[in-house]
C-alpha cells in the first residue's frame, strides 16, 4: 500500500500507525519503505514536527 498523498490523511494515517504499533519513525518507515526525512519535511510543510519522546507528530 502507498502512502497518503495528502498531508492531512498523510499526518493522520502516520499518527495512527505509531499509535498503535510502531515504537518509533524509523521502524515505521522500514515497515513502508519510506524515508525518514521526506516524511518528516512533508510533516513540517504542515506545521507538524516529530517528538520522539511521544512518539508522534505534534
Amino acid at each position: 500500500m502507498a502512502l497518503p498523498a495528502d498531508p492531512i490523511i498523510l499526518l493522520s494515517y502516520l499518527n495512527t500507525q505509531l499509535r498503535d504499533g510502531c515504537p518509533s519513525l524509523e521502524e515505521l518507515c522500514r515497515r513502508e519503505s519510506a524515508d525518514p526525512a521526506a516524511l518528516e519535511k512533508a510533516m513540517e510543510a504542515i506545521g507538524y514536527r516529530y517528538d520522539r519522546e511521544l512518539n508522534k507528530f505534534v
